[in-house]
């Protein structure tokens, strides 16, 4: 069982800048591809950002040069440094672990809200 728990969500203008946390429990977290999802309102939830368990990361083609993900094995932890961001990037954002079909987990999402 993994545990996921996203900070780092809130407010910001068009071009600002903001990190997501993702704090995993877990011993075996090293093992797992983590990744950023997000769901806009009245839109299927998509994949953002992904990195596995060695750091080969891919992007959607929506946020590629200017969000970039990152994990630190050490202390569980993955995040999603984002720039530029664009009112489209509004949007409650979700961390994802996994590392098989019976192996998914989920966090509660963190709202993320860009103002024109």
């Amino acid at each position: 069982q993994v545990r996921l728990v996203e900070s780092g969500g809130g407010l910001v203008q068009s071009g600002g800048s903001l990190t997501l946390s993702c704090a995993a429990s877990g011993s075996i977290f090293s093992i797992y591809t983590m990744g950023w999802y997000r769901q806009a309102p009245g839109k299927q939830r998509e994949l953002v950002a992904r990195i596995t368990n060695i750091g080969s990361a891919n992007y959607s083609d929506s946020v590629k040069g200017r969000f970039t993900i990152s994990r630190d094995n050490a202390k569980n932890m993955v995040y999603l440094q984002m720039n530029s961001l664009k009112p489209e990037d509004t949007a409650v954002y979700y961390c994802n672990g996994n590392r098989g079909p019976h192996y998914d987990y989920w966090g509660q999402g963190t709202q993320v809200t860009v103002s024109s």
